[in-house]
């Protein structure tokens, strides 16, 4: 009895990684085993990178937050600390987005901790 491959299903499989794989430089786009193994490695670096753009947000916030807190006479450090006594409850993402876009609500968050204080 002749062997049956299936050729259809896996010409598919080879056609669809393919077509995923276009715009890639080189034979990382038309030759399989290359192409395979470049998709993969995308998809490994795309779980990772998934968890580390919180990473870099966070970071962005904490700097956007420090020269806006600097302009104002505090260090990032010490307006986080009188944030937490005073009991404002405020995250990163949303003190960031104050003080880029609405600087006199930054300045009134400022104020306020600096009363309770």
């Amino acid at each position: 009895m002749p062997r049956s491959v299936n050729h259809v299903a896996s010409r598919a499989k080879r056609k669809r990684i393919l077509k995923l794989t276009r715009g890639y430089y080189g034979a990382r786009k038309n030759v399989w085993t290359v192409a395979k193994n470049t998709w993969e490695k995308g998809l490994t670096y795309a779980f990772r990178d998934r968890r580390n753009k919180k990473r870099t947000f966070r970071g962005l916030w904490i700097q956007r937050i420090n020269a806006a807190a600097r302009l104002e006479g505090l260090s990032y450090s010490r307006l986080m600390g009188a944030l937490r006594e005073a009991g404002v409850e405020i995250n990163r993402k949303v003190l960031a987005d104050l003080a880029m876009n609405h600087p006199d609500a930054f300045k009134a968050v400022v104020s306020k901790v600096n009363k309770a204080n």
